[in-house]
């Protein structure tokens, strides 16, 4: 169902995607994983759909029985047979609907296990796997070295980097705002 998304997750994971084109990449699937999401959703409309289904046509089918036995008590042979009739009429559609759900079902449950791994994977993707972070390439960490936990200059730390990361974000709306303008001959 998903294989164009876990193909391109596989890419970023096996570090197939240049370095200057993650982002875009990522901001694509992480678009892309939420049509899936809408999918799944889909998916688990139409198990309930089906189930209600099943339901109702167990209970025809309830009615029909026991509609065949009130006539087969009163020697109605007229009323036996047309009921009969429903009461296969009902079974067979019953037979059918409960294959169908137990597909659905089966298919339900494949989908959100495969969209909730490539969640995952696109998580492990956008903290860096396979853009050749590696442990050797990042350095050895505090705890490593010896270093005290020092959580005033991490809370520091983490603050620049958000920073950062917020200012990469407006940076990258102005150009795309600029090149808007552009395109609508604006500047």
């Amino acid at each position: 169902m998903f294989e164009s998304l876990r193909a391109t997750i596989g890419d970023l994971l096996g570090g197939r995607v240049a370095p200057a084109d993650r982002r875009a990449v990522i901001m694509d699937m992480k678009q892309a994983l939420t049509l899936a999401k809408l999918g799944v959703e889909d998916l688990r409309e139409g198990v309930e759909i089906t189930r209600r289904r099943v339901a109702a046509e167990r209970e025809q089918l309830a009615t029909a029985t026991r509609r065949r036995t009130l006539a087969e008590g009163i020697n109605d042979a007229e009323t036996v047979a047309v009921a009969a009739k429903f009461e296969a009429q009902f079974a067979e559609r019953l037979a059918v609907l409960e294959r169908k759900l137990e597909a659905q079902e089966a298919e339900f449950g494949l989908a959100e296990r495969d969209y909730d791994e490539m969640v995952a994977q696109l998580k492990k993707a956008n903290a860096g796997a396979g853009a050749g972070l590696n442990a050797a390439s990042r350095g050895p960490t505090d705890e490593e070295l010896g270093l005290p936990n020092d959580a005033p200059l991490r809370s520091e730390l983490d603050g620049l980097a958000r920073a950062r990361q917020r200012a990469d974000r407006d940076a990258g709306a102005d150009a795309a705002l600029e090149a808007l303008k552009k395109k609508m001959g604006r500047e």
